[in-house]
């Protein structure tokens, strides 16, 4: 087996940075290095984690839901500029009623980041999301909000008048699931044991999420390293020269795909896409080496991605990090991610 750092890095981390972990990297749209370690969990009820096992995604859900939006918007549904309000009724006559998709996605909505699920225990967090006060004017400034996404989930089953699972199994390719049956579950690797569900595993960690039946524009999604890296490779691929879309990907308009990757919105910390991050500087979890044009997300439970479109290589990052809690790693494991994608920089680059 070819000694490369990223490996050693992974399996150094597994068992204490995580019980289990998928890694993909691809190179110019071909895979490279694809690896599985560890397991589901650290107990006796531990099954081995392979490179098709689901993850649960977390906030990797956005980067599917903007891409289910953009795809509204090349279909004529959506408009990325019309206020949503026509949509969201509730938000007419409000402060909220110059809110757009292209706010939501860029998180310049004004709206808040989300609530304690203790506060909402006893809410509909679907009316709760689109009525929360906002904490800046729409368009002012940048707060990553899963309330905005919450309401981008319902704007989008109310426009396409379908639930987002049959959205996204209409757009994307693969299996992708917001509820896993329960023969897969135990394969699925566990999250947190969070004192109100015990340990999570095989349903969503997120609790807006577990609290919305499992299935909200925020959170949700459970999928494996190669739906990720699909995704990914469809943005990827349209700042390839050449331009063209990879087999088997969702299919957008080149120009609303390389839209979707370039600055919409942003300060010295944050710089926002359409649904995606992009790096700003070497605190983010991407690390030092990759372009500033790389764009990527990350996810509470110990997911992320990061793609660089000057090296034309992009990588995957499952885990289930926050399985040792989150008081340790407040978010999961950035160490690591930095590590990951620094030595994926080393590794492979052209």
């Amino acid at each position: 087996m070819t000694n490369f750092s990223v490996e050693a890095i992974l399996r150094d981390a597994c068992g204490t940075e995580f019980t289990g972990a998928v890694a993909r990297i691809e190179l110019g749209g071909r895979v490279v290095f694809e690896r599985a370690y560890g397991a589901t969990r650290a107990d006796e009820l531990a099954r081995p984690v392979y490179c098709d096992s689901l993850f649960d995604l977390a906030s990797l859900t956005k980067l599917f839901v903007s891409t289910v939006a953009l795809h509204a918007v090349a279909s004529g549904v959506l408009q990325l500029d019309a206020p949503l309000a026509q949509i969201l009724t509730e938000w007419r006559d409000t402060d909220r009623e110059r809110i757009t998709l292209r706010m939501l996605l860029a998180h310049t909505s004004g709206m808040d980041s989300g609530a304690d699920y203790r506060r909402i225990l006893n809410e509909n967090v679907e009316r709760f999301a689109l009525n929360a006060p906002l904490l800046a004017r729409p368009g002012e400034r940048v707060i990553y909000s899963d309330l905005g996404f919450i309401a981008l989930g319902v704007a989008l089953e109310r426009a396409r008048r379908a639930s987002l699972q049959a959205l996204a199994s209409l757009i994307f390719p693969s299996p992708l699931r917001f509820r896993p049956s329960a023969l897969r579950r135990p394969d699925i690797p566990a999250t947190e044991d969070d004192g109100w569900r015990g340990r999570v595993q095989g349903v969503v960690h997120d609790e807006k999420a577990y609290l919305m039946g499992g299935s909200a524009g925020h959170a949700g999604l459970f999928g494996t390293a190669a739906d990720v890296a699909a995704l990914t490779e469809t943005y990827l691929s349209a700042v390839r020269p050449g331009g063209a879309p990879p087999v088997g990907s969702v299919l957008l308009p080149l120009s609303l795909a390389r839209e979707a990757i370039d600055e919409q919105a942003g300060d010295p910390v944050l710089r926002r896409g359409l649904g995606w991050a992009l790096k700003t500087n070497d605190g983010n979890s991407c690390g030092r080496l990759m372009d500033r044009s790389s764009f990527g997300h990350t996810g509470f439970v110990g997911t992320c991605l990061w793609a660089d479109p000057a090296r034309d290589l992009q990588g995957v990052l499952l885990t289930n990090a926050l399985y040792f809690g989150r008081d340790t790693a407040p978010e999961p494991s950035p160490t690591l991610r930095q590590r990951f994608y620094e030595a994926m920089v080393e590794d492979f680059s052209r």
